[in-house]
């Protein structure tokens, strides 16, 4: 064999492995969610934040897919299975702990990572925040522990009030004990509870608001309300009713006062987790991230942006 052939051909043996790296496809992410794509714009653009940090961009070297439940949860499962049987990478389960219970439910040995769940170890998603143990881990939510809170905070400011009514979603898992710290941080006032997990229901449970005399109203956490944000502030309005919510554009959209987590934090945060777990880091080894942060919104003016007081300025994501 002549020199320059030799050469060549040891060229292209070295050549080949990587000509070959880099027509590998992009790895493939699923993504459920309990709601609609519309009320997440916020918490999806930092998560891209989070994935982009280190290093990934979706259509370039990750791919994303989306499957929205429009708060029909009995498609989460359905959404999961799929995913599994086409072999993803990882599942990104956002929307609440109905998602996360639906991804986790479907594999064991897929990655999993969740957005601002709350409680958990006691959803039985992980078996300790520090170690989560097997193929789950993600950003804890503080959001329903928080409901006892956001009662106290309305009550100071309305220190009148007798009757307290409390939005609830029946669809959402533990809500019996959402509704017992509840209960215990109402003391003597009494609550009017009021079921809602569809638009319609929401009609019928606000017409409540006219007939009892409710001083003001909890809206309890959860994906549903925050995707019909729109529509019990216009439903508040109409009754006249203040009230309490966990996330500041509530306040902005004009309801009286909200008080919870950031959870674009939390969403960047799990951007973060997707691109590490991605590049070869194991679930069971990364604790659940908690929240650092919680912003407090006060709207001073009807139908005019809040006043928001950061209550903890650290970043809520050690990665960062």
């Amino acid at each position: 064999m002549k020199r320059r052939e030799l050469i060549g051909g040891l060229a292209g043996a070295v050549a080949w492995p990587f000509v070959a790296r880099a027509q590998q496809p992009a790895p493939l992410v699923g993504c459920i969610h309990s709601g609609a794509a519309a009320s997440s714009t916020d918490q999806f653009a930092a998560l891209y934040r989070g994935l982009n940090g280190i290093g990934y961009h979706e259509g370039q070297n990750i791919t994303i897919e989306y499957r929205w439940a429009d708060d029909q949860y009995t498609r989460l499962p359905i959404f999961a299975s799929e995913f599994v049987r086409r072999g993803v990478k990882l599942l990104l389960a956002a929307g609440g702990p109905v998602s996360a219970l639906a991804a986790k439910a479907a594999t064991e040995t897929i990655p999993i990572v969740f957005t601002a769940v709350a409680d958990p170890v006691g959803y039985g998603l992980v078996t300790a925040l520090n170690r989560p143990g097997g193929n789950v881990t993600g950003t804890a939510g503080l959001t329903t522990e928080l409901d006892a809170k956001r009662l106290e905070l309305l009550r100071d400011l309305i220190p009148a009030a007798s009757t307290i009514g409390v939005l609830v979603n029946p669809n959402r898992p533990g809500i019996a004990r959402q509704l017992n710290e509840l209960q215990e941080q109402s003391g003597r006032q009494s609550l009017v509870i009021l079921r809602a997990g569809t638009e319609s229901e929401l009609e019928t449970a606000f017409s409540t608001l006219a007939e009892r005399p409710i001083s003001f109203l909890v809206i309890t956490a959860d994906p549903f309300f925050n995707n019909k944000r729109a529509h019990v502030v216009t439903l508040l309005q109409r009754y006249a009713v203040p009230a309490i919510d966990q996330r500041r554009d509530f306040a902005n959209a004009g309801g009286l006062m909200s008080y919870g987590p950031n959870l674009s934090d939390a969403y960047y945060g799990a951007g973060v987790y997707v691109g590490r777990i991605l590049k070869g880091e194991n679930a069971a080894d990364l604790p659940v991230l908690q929240p650092t942060k919680f912003d407090l919104a006060i709207n001073l003016k009807p139908r005019r942006r809040s006043a928001s007081t950061c209550l903890h300025p650290s970043s809520p994501v050690p990665t960062r």
